[in-house]
């Protein structure tokens, strides 16, 4: 059975048979242009690093304020 084309009328094409293709037509691809926040983001790795600077801090407040650091506070519980 030989499918060839043998008109295209407005993007549809009408085979030899006479039977019409609609779906020949591709539809267009579009790039979302809302940015996701996830992966390695400038947001992402801004907000990793506030993250970790808070915690850096409070480990070393926790240390002058106790006299141990985490693991001496935690075996001693």
């Amino acid at each position: 059975m030989n499918t060839t084309a043998k008109a295209s009328i407005k993007g549809a094409i009408i085979d030899e048979q006479g039977k019409m293709n609609n779906f020949a037509i591709e539809p267009k691809v579009y790039v979302d242009a809302q940015g996701d926040r996830t992966g390695f983001t400038p947001y992402a790795e801004l907000l990793n690093g506030r993250l970790a600077m808070i915690g850096f801090i409070s480990l070393i407040a926790l240390e002058v304020f106790t006299g141990h650091g985490v693991f001496g506070l935690l075996t001693s519980l």
